[in-house]
Order: structure tokens, then C-alpha cells, then sequence
């Protein structure tokens, strides 16, 4: 039953655990955290518009991932094309090395407009280089830098997530397995021109990632990230008591 693609038998690899909308509300009441209900259209919305605007979302929705990415329900969200986002995200919420790109998530079907990818990656494990028509080629100056200062010199217009050799891991996002990532990443796209973001695990550093409603937000409050999406819940980190509960 939970197999009805015979192409794909793991179903999108949302195969742990899950919270009701019912379970988040009463955990989120008991932490006395500030949060507003929306329905799917209305949080699709209000999610695309904080990523065009720079912010970054965490992202809990559904039945975690089985295996070794985040694809969209325990992740981390970010606009990939703000030069500034992959310092602030790997320094701010990640706590590591400033200079590690992130992973992007691509709208199915229009991989190949960004990527030098025809074939499907629903699960994150391909690796294709940015079109040449999106790369930016490095001045002199730029190719005689060393080191850390060469490495954050923007290589492509999602420098987020491009590699120095213009390499990327890609997720292609289908409306078949995930409908709510896809949904806000049409918005997006809507917004924005770009069917890209940044899509990275939903944890710190040498710790495991989320699983309950309480480790999300327990992680967001801990982090600099700025808006937090708990099913159907919107959390945004300046209407939060200082406080942790």
C-alpha cells in the first residue's frame, strides 16, 4: 500500500515518523510558542515570500526522511542566489566551515534549464555541474586569490549551492512525492524567476536531525534561523519570547 509507484518502491524515502497538526499545536502551546495557522495555499504562500525576502526556514512537515539526505520535510530552506547565504547559514545555524556550499532543490522538469541534467534526482544523489549560461567566470584578480577568499567568490547566480568546480548535488522535487515543497517552490519560482533553493538538514552540526516538534523548535530558537514551518504552523523568530521553555 504505501508502494503505489512501481518505479519507485521507497515512495520518496518519507518513511519515519510523523506528527499530527493536532501533536505539533499541543507541543507548541506547552513551549508557549508564538505561532499562526495557516492552510496549505496560505503557508506556501507566506514560506516563498520570507525565502525571497533572505530568510531562512526550517521546515518540518509529514513523515521524516528515510536515508541520507533531508529532501524537504526535516530541512533547512534558503534562497540560493543571496551571495550572502551560504556564510550565513553554515556560521549562523550549521556551525561549521564557512566555505561549504549547500545542496539545491530543483523544481522536476526544469532541472535541465540550471543543471547539466536531463534524468530525475528525487533523492538527492546526483551530481551535475550549472549551465554554462548561469556560471560567472572569475576575473584575473578573482583566479589569484588563496584559499578561504577564493572559495567564497560567487561561481554561478546560485552560488549557494554551486561548487568551485560549478558542480552541484541536485534533488529534483516532483508533485507526486512531496505536493507541500513543490507547492511553495512554485511560489517561488512565481516570485522570484529562480525554481531553486537551498535545501540542507535540519540540524546543527554533530548533532542528529530533528524528529519531533520539540527538536525544531528547540533548533530554531537556538540558531539564527528566521521563520520556522511546523505542519501547518508558522513560527517567525522575532515574535518569540527570548526564553527558552
Amino acid at each position: 500500500p504505501r508502494t503505489p509507484d512501481a518505479r519507485d518502491a521507497q515512495q520518496g524515502s518519507y518513511l519515519g515518523p510523523s506528527h499530527t497538526n493536532a501533536e505539533i499545536r499541543a507541543a507548541l502551546d506547552a513551549m508557549h510558542a508564538v505561532h499562526e495557522t495557516l492552510d496549505d495555499a496560505a503557508l506556501a504562500e507566506a514560506i516563498a515570500a520570507e525565502l525571497a525576502a533572505g530568510r531562512i526556514v526550517g521546515h518540518f512537515w509529514g513523515r521524516a526522511e528515510f536515508g541520507p539526505r533531508a529532501l524537504g520535510h526535516r530541512s533547512i530552506l534558503g534562497d540560493p542566489r543571496d551571495v550572502t547565504m551560504q556564510r550565513r547559514m553554515n556560521v549562523a545555524i550549521k556551525f561549521r566551515e564557512s566555505f561549504r556550499p549547500f545542496a539545491p532543490a530543483v523544481m522536476a522538469g526544469r532541472q535541465s534549464e540550471w543543471f547539466d541534467l536531463q534524468a530525475d534526482s528525487p533523492y538527492m544523489l546526483l551530481v551535475a555541474s550549472v549551465r554554462p549560461e548561469h556560471r560567472i567566470a572569475m576575473t584575473d584578480a578573482q583566479q589569484r586569490l588563496f584559499g578561504i577568499e577564493k572559495l567564497h567568490v560567487p561561481r554561478s547566480s546560485i552560488p549557494a549551492v554551486t561548487h568551485v568546480d560549478y558542480s552541484a548535488r541536485v534533488q529534483t522535487v516532483d508533485k507526486g512525492r512531496n505536493p507541500i515543497l513543490h507547492q511553495l517552490m512554485t511560489r517561488f519560482h512565481e516570485k522570484t524567476g529562480c525554481p531553486v533553493l537551498i535545501n540542507t538538514s535540519f540540524n546543527v552540526r554533530s548533532e542528529p536531525i530533528v524528529c519531533t516538534p520539540e527538536d525544531a523548535y528547540r533548533c530554531f530558537m537556538m540558531t539564527d534561523m528566521d521563520v520556522l514551518v511546523l505542519g501547518r504552523h508558522i513560527l517567525r523568530k522575532d515574535r518569540q519570547d527570548n526564553q527558552m521553555t
